[in-house]
Parts: structure tokens; sequence; C-alpha cells
């Protein structure tokens, strides 16, 4: 079954129906405004524009989880995002990624592309899932890997 299944709501409120993204290829990764990882929104960005017209979607999904560091509502993350580093790609309201509040979708994620030793549960913010354009999850990486190290597994689902 397709981790792209849901409907989930964009920063502006609107309802966003995942299975549009089916026939993409699509990189979903969980945000945070006041993260050490904060500038991959830079590098996100760049293979967003770089790849977008050969069918790349990238979803960014804010979570407040890990340092407390995505205090703001939807709002205050449009304007950072946009501001600081000209985000276009389809950002969601905040979401929890891990506990018995996490949405449904990263419980697909997380079930089908465990972490290190089978481990399940988001380590910290920015992490990444690559999803082929039947919507399976084909990769999981960590937060310290930077978006430019994306573009060989990108470029071959393309």
């Amino acid at each position: 079954m397709s981790v792209l299944q849901y409907t989930m709501p964009l920063l502006n409120g609107q309802p966003q129906d995942l299975s549009e993204f089916l026939g993409s290829v699509v990189l979903i990764v969980n945000t945070a405004s006041e993260c050490g990882f904060t500038y991959q929104y830079e590098g996100l960005e760049e293979l967003y524009k770089n790849y977008q017209n050969q069918g790349l979607v990238i979803l960014g999904f804010p979570c407040n989880q890990f340092g407390q560091q995505e205090k703001g509502g939807s709002s205050e993350i449009g304007a950072f995002c946009q501001k600081n580093y000209g985000v276009t790609f389809p950002m969601f309201e905040k979401i929890e990624v891990n506990g018995a509040g996490a949405a449904p979708l990263y419980n697909d994620l997380k079930t089908q592309a465990p972490g290190i030793l089978g481990t399940k549960g988001i380590k910290w913010n920015f992490t990444k899932f690559l999803i082929n354009r039947r919507g399976e999850v084909v990769g999981r990486y960590a937060p310290t890997t930077k978006p430019e190290k994306l573009k060989a597994d990108i470029e071959k689902l393309l």
C-alpha cells in the first residue's frame, strides 16, 4: 500500500490529498525552524527547483517534538521558510512524527523504512524519506544527510 494515501493540511489549512503525488518521486522531510539542520531548507529548495520539472515533489512537515525547535504556528512557519530560504515546495501544518499522536503517514513511513538496527522512531528534525513513483518508500536518510547527497538516488527514480 502507498504511503501517499493520506490527506494532510497545508500551512494555509487547505487539505492536500497526497495521492495526487502518485506518479512523482516524493521526498518527505520533517522540519523545524530553529534546528541546527535548518540550513537544509536551502538544499531542499535547490533539489526541488532542479528536479520538479522531471517529477520530484518535496513535502515538508514541521514538527516540534525535538528540542521544541518549531514553536510557531502555521503563518510564522510559512513566513520563516519563505523569507529565509525562499521555500516553494509544499509545507504542511505542524505534526507529530513519534509517539501516540504521530501522524499515520509517519507511522507508515517508519514501518516501511526503519532506521538503523530496525529502529522505527524518528531521531531528529530533517529525517528524509524517498518515495518512488508507485508510492513506495525506497530510502530513509539521517538528519545529517545533506539534501545534495540525495541527487544520485533521486535521479535513478526520475
